[in-house]
């Protein structure tokens, strides 16, 4: 056991004059599980960076431990995956990286394999075994669940809640209670360091915000109300010195003590009032408010919107899972279930008329208008402007969504290409949010989102009650927005 420390910490990029961190400190022990959570564009890959000696910053950051990054680059994925693995972990034996393999339950054969054959969840496991596998290395994982179906994700944090020593960025509240011991959070103005899951660090923060929230609404009143009494009290005062003036004999030590008493009590108030202002400047420095969204479901004259008969995408010339049968009907909120490869995201794109091999029928109600939201946003390019005409969406709504999502208003005069992969899932999800539609069709919306966010898209589509089918990972999400599930079985 060690400690990480970090002392007085402050980076900023080249090209922006507000800094990620200032005058950063806390510290960390290397055997916690750590969950490090933040709004996107707070830092938390930035931070991943500094530990690795990546850029360069001020103040101190002590380890005694070596630092590995997750995602592990890799050069060439033809070669055979056991091969790259023994270069990740070359002290390992190999009885014990397939022991490790089965604990994320990945076949033996997998080895044997080229790297690039493998699918994106076995990528994944297979790195974090190797990269588990290097005793005394403290690892840095930066969101593994972006390519891990349900199912594979609580692998996964099983398998990690059996390890120590790691930071683990994700947005997924189930997965970060399955696997987490310390929360590690940025916010607004520090960052915290608290013992727990996700549920107990952010119910502790809710908590904190909102007693925050009452003594600044008190400390508000208070300094109010001295205020007035302290412009009463001067006044008072003036009032009585005035009267030691033209008005015969009069026992002016008297007067004088009394207006001295009253402007000292003016001074106590004003002196009173100022150490309440300087408390009240304390507080509410991490506020996250989530505001509300809003959108325009429209209604459709037929209760059935689409549906799907005897229906299965063609890969390679078979079919990719067993043929299914359903219809959408008005009000509901279906979730597409299935490992990754089952055809969820095909299925979509069929709905959406685009060109995917498939047998089965697919038929759409006439005049149905749909709002789609892909998995890839690689098309973003350019301005938010010029992708609000091409959308034919209105921009000042369109930016007012995204202001709502934690935009700043710097962004909206960056590239497209320039945003986080967060800010550009907010994009894709931000135009959905200004289509009026009678089906909304998304894909994975919720990839590289932060937990505000996605408590912000839960909240809305609670409250407007949208016809939706999605796919999404995310365990916390689908039960609170699901009516029912459609699984997807693979062939």
């Amino acid at each position: 056991m060690s400690m990480i420390r970090v002392e007085n910490l402050t980076f900023s990029y080249p090209s922006s004059y507000d800094p990620i961190f200032e005058n950063v400190n806390f510290q960390i022990d290397t055997d916690w599980k750590l969950g490090l959570v933040g709004r996107n564009g707070r830092g938390k890959t930035t931070f991943l960076n500094l530990l690795l000696g990546r850029y360069e910053y001020q103040g101190k950051i002590q380890a005694s431990v070596q630092f590995d990054y997750f995602p592990y680059g890799i050069c060439d994925k033809n070669r055979p995956t056991k091969e790259i693995l023994s270069e990740i972990c070359p002290s390992a034996e190999d009885w014990e990286l397939l022991r490790e393999l089965s604990y994320l339950e990945v076949r033996e054969e997998v080895l044997g394999r080229p790297f690039f054959t493998l699918s994106n969840g076995e990528q994944t496991k297979v790195l974090l075994a190797a990269l588990f596998l290097n005793d005394g290395h403290f690892l840095l994982i930066d969101e593994p669940t972006n390519h891990l179906d349900m199912k594979a994700r609580q692998t996964v944090a099983a398998y990690l809640k059996r390890k120590k020593g790691f930071i683990l960025v994700s947005h997924d509240r189930c997965f970060l209670d399955g696997c987490a011991d310390h929360i590690l959070s940025i916010n607004r103005r520090d960052i915290d360091v608290q013992s727990g899951n996700f549920t107990t660090w952010f119910t502790n923060f809710q908590r904190q915000q909102e007693s925050e929230l009452a003594q600044n609404q008190k400390l508000k009143k208070d300094i109010d109300a001295m205020k007035k009494a302290a412009q009463r009290t001067s006044a008072w005062s003036e009032r009585i010195e005035m009267s030691k003036k033209g008005n015969g004999p009069v026992d002016r030590g008297y007067i004088g003590h009394k207006s001295a008493k009253m402007m000292k009590r003016s001074k106590a108030m004003e002196a009173r009032q100022q150490r309440a202002v300087k408390e009240k400047s304390r507080l509410l420095k991490n506020l996250e408010t989530i505001e509300e969204l809003k959108m325009v479901p429209l209604s459709y004259f037929s209760d059935t919107l689409a549906a799907f008969s005897e229906a299965a995408p063609i890969s390679g010339g078979r079919e990719v899972c067993q043929r299914i049968s359903f219809e959408i009907r008005q009000g509901e909120r279906i979730a597409l279930d299935g490992k990754n490869g089952s055809g969820k995201s095909s299925l979509l794109k069929l709905l959406m008329g685009q060109p995917v091999g498939h047998r089965g029928t697919i038929t759409v109600g006439s005049g149905l208008i749909l709002s789609y939201v892909p998995q890839d946003t690689s098309m973003l390019k350019g301005s938010l402007a010029e992708f609000a005409e091409i959308n034919h969406i209105e921009e000042t709504l369109f930016k007012a969504v995204l202001r709502k999502m934690d935009f700043s208003r710097t962004q909206f005069e960056k590239k497209m290409e320039d945003f986080s992969a967060g800010q550009k899932k907010k994009v894709l999800l931000a135009k959905s949010l200004c289509e009026k539609a009678h089906l909304y069709v998304w894909d994975e919306p919720l990839n590289y989102i932060d937990i505000y966010t996605r408590i912000q898209i839960e909240d809305l589509i609670k409250k407007f009650s949208p016809t939706m089918i999605f796919v999404e990972h995310d365990l916390a999400f689908r039960t609170n927005i699901a009516t029912r599930s459609i699984s997807l079985a693979a062939e």
